[in-house]
C-alpha cells in the first residue's frame, strides 16, 4: 500500500509538471497559432509524453534499463489513451454545451481531455508498461 501511495504521489507531482506544460502548450497552438482540435492536443502530447516517459520511468516506477522494450510499450499506451480521451472528451463536452461556440467548447474539450487522459495514463503505466518493472532488477 504504502509503494502504491509514492507511486501515486510521485506520478502526481511529475504529472503537475507535465499538465501544466502541456496545457501552455496546447492552448498557445490551439489559440495562438489556430491549430485545430487535433492537432493541438497531438503537439502538446508529443512533447509532453517525451518528458513523462523518462520522469515517470526514473522516478515514479523505479525503472533501470530495458527502454527500448518500455518506449515501445509506453508510445503504444500513450496513443491509446490518447484517442481514448480526447475522443471521449470532445463529444462529450459537446453534447454538454450545445450551442456555445465551436472555440469555447473546444477549449473546455481540451480540458476534459487532459483531466480523462491522466486517469487512463497512470492505470497504464501502472498495469501495463511498467508491470514487471521490478522482476527485471
Amino acid at each position: 500500500m504504502k509503494k502504491l501511495f509514492e507511486e501515486v504521489l510521485h506520478f502526481g507531482i511529475i504529472g503537475v509538471l507535465n499538465t501544466v506544460l502541456g496545457y501552455v502548450l496546447m492552448s498557445v497552438f490551439y489559440n495562438v497559432f489556430h491549430m485545430g482540435y487535433w492537432q493541438s492536443s497531438a503537439v502538446s502530447y508529443t512533447i509532453g509524453s517525451i518528458f513523462s516517459y523518462f520522469a515517470n520511468k526514473k522516478h515514479t516506477f523505479n525503472v533501470e534499463g530495458g527502454s527500448g522494450r518500455y518506449a515501445v510499450k509506453f508510445a503504444l499506451h500513450i496513443l491509446v489513451c490518447y484517442l481514448l480521451a480526447y475522443g471521449i472528451a470532445k463529444p462529450l463536452v459537446k453534447m454538454a454545451l450545445a450551442g456555445y461556440a465551436k472555440e469555447i467548447v473546444e477549449n473546455i474539450a481540451l480540458v476534459t481531455g487532459m483531466g480523462l487522459f491522466i486517469v487512463f495514463n497512470f492505470m497504464g503505466q501502472k498495469f501495463f508498461v511498467f508491470k514487471d518493472a521490478g522482476k527485471d532488477g
